[in-house]
């Protein structure tokens, strides 16, 4: 495809028009949000950010007007123009027969997708939510970055995209600033589309600082594929990352459990009779009746 100069010239400068205006635009936001940190380092390293996306987008711009109002003259000046002969059509064909469609089928049924792709909390967790306390809208958080092991401070050791098995637990590193005490926050991990562990509960981490989220399954659980942990404030979606596990999971092992073998007890049917003992025999004492003495008794002559 074959461009001419003017064209190619034209385009340039509109896509340096429209790159300048979205670097405005980001360095504009930026700095408003470096306004809203409270760490000093925090607010001077995004208002530098700022200020050299404010110095490229005048450049741009600068670089789109000149561009346009003198770049095709210089192209000129290195390229002349060339003659370009014109071809001239020997033969026209003209048709004889115009076919006029006479029904023109008009759709009556638009499809319009019902599922947006914004995240929500699901049913079954919102259910669980205890605060009253409603979110502000100048809260902060940055990206979430994953780690299997955290220092003392909560900054993740070996940050990475991709695990290898075997795994016991993945960390979720990120900070905030300008939180709310008592808000409902909630933590969803996802394995693909299957939700795998979910945490919520009332905001008690200050209004500032490091934050940890923790995935902890089995070793055999640990299936490869995307994991996602999705940050919740009350029920805004507010940052979402995302890491992938390589290699199989190791097997677990089955645990023998041991069965009760009932023991047959000898139970003796006969009762042993006592020992007879022997019985002692009365003896006759001699009892002596007092004041009774054998007198005579006279008989018949």
């Amino acid at each position: 495809m074959n461009i001419d100069i003017r064209s190619t010239i034209l385009t340039i400068s509109i896509i340096a028009f429209v790159a300048g205006i979205v670097m405005a635009s980001r360095a504009r936001r930026t700095i408003v949000e470096a306004r809203k940190l409270s760490f000093f380092t925090k607010r001077r390293h995004q208002i530098e950010l700022g200020i050299r996306f404010t110095l490229g987008a005048v450049l741009l711009l600068v670089f789109a007007f000149l561009n346009f109002r003198f770049g095709e003259g210089i192209m000129y000046t290195y390229f002349p123009p060339s003659l370009t002969p014109s071809l001239t059509p020997t033969i026209t064909l003209t048709p004889t027969i115009t076919l006029t469609p006479t029904i023109t089928f008009t759709p009556t049924i638009t499809n319009t997708p019902s599922i947006t792709n914004t995240p929500s909390v699901p049913d079954p967790v919102a259910t669980l939510f205890e605060s009253i306390v409603t979110p502000g809208d100048k809260y902060a958080l940055s990206g979430i970055v994953f780690s299997e092991e955290v220092d003392e401070g909560l900054q993740p050791i070996k940050e990475a995209k991709e695990f290898e098995n075997p795994l016991e637990t993945i960390h979720g590193c990120y900070n905030y600033n300008l939180m709310d005490e008592g808000v409902q926050w909630t933590e969803l991990w996802y394995r693909g589309e299957e939700l795998v562990l979910s945490n919520t509960g009332r905001w008690q981490g200050g209004s500032g600082g490091y934050g940890v989220a923790k995935l902890i399954l089995e070793p055999s659980e640990w299936k490869p594929g995307e994991y996602r942990l999705l940050f919740f404030v009350g029920h805004e979606w507010v940052r979402s990352a995302s890491f992938t596990v390589l290699g199989n999971p190791p097997t677990s092992t089955p645990t023998i459990t041991p069965t009760v073998t009932l023991t047959p007890t000898v139970t003796s049917t006969a009762t042993p009779s006592p020992t007879p003992s022997p019985t002692p025999w009365p003896t006759a004492s001699p009892t002596k009746t007092p004041g009774t003495d054998p007198s005579l008794t006279p008989g018949a002559n």
